[in-house]
């Protein structure tokens, strides 16, 4: 795939996004700038389609999600993939944010509605990342 200023974007496969998009949770680190990864944290994680997302539960001010953005790459782990990737930041009124809304309900209902509305609604639109594939060197960690 090809993106708009002509640089050649990597997709993940099949069986990263299964996995990863499967998995309860995920463990994201950003880099610092001299290239060391952060600490990993662990959050929730959603599959739309050939895309994977984050969200930010606690607000714009969670270190975490200003580090992510400033940096714009990093590192996660989950379902026994592990793999460097960019940070993409997910417009407030981009159309995909009713179907997370209702990929993270459908998938996170056991942990309650108190809880799951912290990543759902019009709230936490603009707190939304995008999880691109860096490179193709991967490794699995199972």
């Amino acid at each position: 795939m090809v993106t708009a200023d002509g640089r050649t974007s990597i997709m993940w496969t099949d069986d990263e996004l299964e996995r990863v998009g499967n998995a309860e949770e995920l463990q994201l680190a950003s880099r610092r700038p001299d290239g060391t990864l952060r600490k990993f944290i662990t959050m929730w994680v959603v599959r739309d389609g050939d895309a994977l997302y984050v969200r930010s539960a606690h607000g714009p001010d969670n270190p975490w999600y200003l580090r992510a953005l400033a940096s714009g790459e990093g590192r996660i782990r989950a379902g026994g993939v592990e793999r460097d990737v960019e940070f993409g930041h997910v417009d407030e009124g981009d159309p995909v944010h009713p179907a997370l809304d209702e990929v993270y309900r459908a998938k996170y209902r056991s942990h309650g509605e108190r809880t799951v509305g912290t990543v759902v609604g019009e709230h936490v639109h603009g707190l939304t990342i995008r999880l691109m594939p860096e490179d193709e060197d991967q490794d699995d960690i199972d």
